[in-house]
């Protein structure tokens, strides 16, 4: 087992070494290589090493250096070097975290973790926090407890009777909602096709005056960053009509939410707070390795009334609750081991510096790309930037050249009609000098595409 680990550090360590200096896309050969990790299942057992050799040769080439400095797409943050050990310790200990008498470390390391985080988000000390995979499973999470508060203030217990013959439930979102709350509106059957959309503004936030009439069957699902541009819905204006018509606030705040720990963003998401429910992805903007998400409620027991399985005898549960109780989850990794290293490493300083330090980066961006004379179509202010390049061939040929060409990789979209170039900066691990690597590269794709001197 010694020499096992010895060799698997030695070879992470050379890949995490080559992310200065490889292409950030694999190569069309490194592709076709991983047909080497397919075949036939072999018909005796293969030693370790040699297994571990084989993912090395065709494996590490064919990844896309998401851990590296220049990948901007996605909003893929990186893994702190901090979350990054502590992933490797957590797979040595191979806990299962959902209850405390199976693992008592994994539990507590959730416990110290959640009030820094509800501190740092400004989401009050009593909040409940769900460790899952993502902001899908958040937004699910959090949508299912609120789908409880609204049927049970009917009588109707949704998860014993189920949705059969409920009371009608409605819910309201932007016509720039994302495709992962949707899917969580899909999954617990309230549907994607009847929900009630807000118009939008410009840069994608909901028209508050466009909003329909409130009522206490309605939960209202707002962005906290949007995916393309950054901005955030009227979060004050919207909670404040909520409460007076008791309706339910969900917050699909993936990467955004983290700009409430950031003094100089954390206005950009004024009123977020008033909200009852919160999604995040801790594998954006805190930089631990995947997969990693947070969901965030204002009440307790709605969300332990729609997650807690209750009735399995056998299984031995604490005084406290347990974290099953909180989640979909029972048997899941003990993922609140790389939040606990990653809010240790950085502390509350470090933290708000590296969301700064994206947003400040993210604005160079759109300087640069600007002063070379391309049009940026959203108002930077986050860590999201929209550029185009001309019409939509030319920009998506940009886009696929700045892809091919490997020193960075940036993603395309459609953002109103126009195609994009979509650039979201969010690694611990861009510096200054990676930006302007890239906007060199971005700059000699486009204007060679263009026809600029």
């Amino acid at each position: 087992m010694r020499q096992l680990l010895e060799s698997t550090l030695a070879r992470a360590t050379r890949y995490l070494e080559d992310l200065q200096t490889r292409r950030v896309f694999p190569s069309a050969e490194a592709v076709a290589d991983l047909t080497e990790l397919g075949g036939a299942l072999p018909e005796h057992p293969e030693p370790s090493e040699q297994v571990l050799e084989r993912l090395d040769r065709f494996g590490s080439p064919a990844t896309t250096a998401t851990a590296g400095p220049r990948y901007f797409g996605f909003v893929t943050g990186g893994a702190l070097p901090a979350t990054l050990a502590a992933n490797w310790m957590a797979g040595a200990w191979d806990q299962m975290s959902g209850l405390k008498v199976a693992s008592p470390v994994a539990v507590a390391l959730e416990q110290a973790t959640i009030p820094w985080l509800l501190d740092v988000l400004g989401l009050g000390s009593r909040t409940a926090v769900g460790f899952v995979t993502g902001a899908t499973m958040a937004n699910f999470t959090g949508i299912a407890a609120a789908r409880h508060a609204v049927l049970a203030r009917h009588g109707w217990h949704v998860g014993k009777q189920g949705l059969f013959g409920a009371p009608e439930m409605r819910v309201v979102v932007g016509d720039e909602v994302h495709v992962s709350l949707l899917k969580a509106l899909s999954l617990l059957g309230l549907g994607r096709d009847r929900v009630e959309r807000v118009p939008v503004d410009a840069q994608g936030r909901m028209r508050v005056e466009s909003m329909p009439r409130l009522d206490a069957d309605t939960l209202v699902c707002i962005q906290a960053g949007n995916v393309n541009s950054g901005a955030f819905d009227p979060a004050q204006e919207i909670c404040a009509a909520a409460r007076e018509a008791g309706a339910w606030v969900h917050v699909d705040g993936a990467f955004g939410l983290w700009a409430l720990a950031s003094p100089q963003r954390a206005h950009l998401a004024r009123g977020v707070a008033d909200a009852d429910s919160w999604a995040a992805d801790a594998h954006k903007w805190l930089n631990v390795p995947y997969d990693s998400g947070l969901v965030f409620c204002r009440h307790p027991e709605h969300l332990m009334s729609a997650m807690s399985a209750q009735d399995a005898a056998y299984l031995i549960t604490s005084a406290d609750r347990d974290p099953t109780d909180l989640v979909p989850e029972m048997s899941r990794r003990a993922r609140g081991i790389e939040i606990w290293a990653a809010m240790r490493s950085l502390g509350r300083s470090g933290l708000a510096e590296l969301i700064e330090r994206n947003c400040r980066q993210a604005a160079r961006f759109a300087e640069g790309l600007e002063a070379a004379g391309y049009e940026i179509l959203n108002e930077v202010e986050l860590n999201q930037v929209m550029v185009s390049f001309g019409d939509g061939d030319i920009t998506d040929a940009v886009t696929a050249g700045v892809q091919e060409d490997g020193t960075c990789w940036c993603g395309g979209t459609v953002w109103q009609g126009r195609s994009a170039m979509r650039i979201s900066v969010s690694s611990w691990a861009t510096t200054d000098a990676d930006v302007e690597r890239s906007l060199e590269c971005i700059i000699r794709v486009a204007d060679g595409l263009v026809g600029y001197p």
